[in-house]
């Protein structure tokens, strides 16, 4: 069996996820495809993983991407989180994961309305979608308050888990935008706020074409494996949210390829994809909480001492701002309130990469500028720099 060990691993993430500073890509899109998809639950996610990866980051070009050329979406997909991707992987991403998701979120949600015993049912949800859509089919786009404010269905409240230490009142507007989200038939647009608002306006837009979800899961994993292959079984069924019995089929329609890695566990990568590539540059990298290099594998010890989980992690296992160096996470970095961007490393990693991670932080605070940043999901050390 041919074997990929895990310095191979590292030169192919910096290579393949645009991390060295000479492979870094002049488009949105390009970005997005060389990761599959970025993570987007975190607004400032987006801008700060894609700017990680653009020879010329800015702000405005990826809000072109996001706001005007639609160039870059967000579906609720794998692992039922929020991704943003280029419209040719969403259409994929699409059918093999977020009409799943979609009608789950559906199913869920009427669950919810038939046990508040207010007599609340499908019929009731239809009406309500439709004068949500009316609503912003006349005024183009609003936020959750604002139709509200016009839609007087989306006022109403349920209890949900009712008789249970769980129960508590909610009000449905966030969950029937959630689902006209995920059913494809709105989308976010600008927020209120700067480019790290999560409070989004809404806009119509029109659903993606039916696929068949064997052929989009068969795409999907084939696009993983370029991007994050050598990877094992394990790590493919993780970063999609999978079975098994998925997983495998997907990875026996690609006709991936086995390979041995350092870890003694068997990996797969895209067929004929076995040749060495060459190491780049030396480089360094400042990626943000959520970053899809960091969170692509479930097995990440190729790229990460076991020894710093605890202070890169936050207790439900997300992992915030990581320092780079060479392919490897050496530590985590923050922004603190009055603007100022700190590091810190947890690895011994020489005067070089200490140049050259100074020289992404430079160019890091430059293009953020006035703009603060404090991840949703904080981490131990992310919070002590900030303190």
């Amino acid at each position: 069996m041919h074997h990929i060990d895990d310095e191979q691993r590292r030169i192919r993430l910096g290579r393949r996820h645009l991390l060295a500073r000479s492979l870094r890509a002049s488009s949105v899109v390009k970005v997005a495809d060389a990761v599959v998809a970025l993570h987007a639950t975190d607004a400032a996610t987006v801008y700060l993983s894609t700017c990680a990866r653009l020879s010329e980051p800015n702000v405005e070009t990826v809000e072109r991407a996001l706001y005007e050329d639609v160039s870059l979406v967000r579906l609720l997909s794998m692992r039922n989180t929020l991704f943003a991707m280029s419209t040719d992987a969403a259409r994929f991403v699409d059918a093999s994961h977020a009409r799943a998701v979609a009608a789950k979120e559906r199913r869920t949600f009427l669950k919810h309305l038939r046990e508040d015993g207010k007599g609340l049912d499908e019929h009731w949800l239809a009406e309500v979608e439709r004068g949500t859509l009316t609503v912003l089919d006349e005024r183009g786009r609003a936020t959750g308050s604002e139709l509200s404010a016009v839609v007087p269905s989306l006022r109403t409240k349920i209890t949900v888990f009712p008789g249970t230490r769980q129960e508590t009142v909610q009000g449905v507007a966030s969950r029937v935008i959630r689902l006209l989200a995920a059913d494809g038939r709105i989308r976010r647009d600008r927020p209120r706020g700067a480019w790290t608002s999560s409070q989004f306006r809404w806009t119509a837009t029109t659903p993606w074409p039916a696929a068949d979800p064997a052929e989009a899961r068969t795409e999907v994993a084939r696009r993983w494996l370029f991007s994050y292959g050598p990877a094992t079984e394990a790590d493919l069924k993780w970063w999609t949210g999978w079975g098994v019995r998925e997983t495998r089929q997907a990875l026996a329609a690609v006709t991936a390829e086995e390979v041995s890695l350092d870890s003694g566990a068997s990996g797969w990568v895209v067929p004929g994809d076995l040749a060495p590539e060459p190491p780049p540059e030396p480089w360094a990298a400042l990626l943000p909480g959520l970053d899809p290099s960091a969170m692509g594998w479930t097995d990440r010890a190729f790229h990460l001492r076991a020894d710093h989980r605890g202070a890169l992690f936050d207790r439900a296992g997300n992992i915030g701002p990581t320092v780079w160096w060479n392919g490897t996470i050496v530590g985590g970095w923050a922004q603190r309130a009055d603007g100022e961007l700190v590091w810190r490393l947890l690895s011994d990693v020489g005067r070089e990469a200490v140049r050259h991670i100074e020289q992404e932080a430079a160019g890091l605070s430059a293009w953020v500028g006035g703009a603060r940043v404090t991840p949703r999901f904080r981490t131990p050390l992310e919070r002590e720099l900030t303190a």
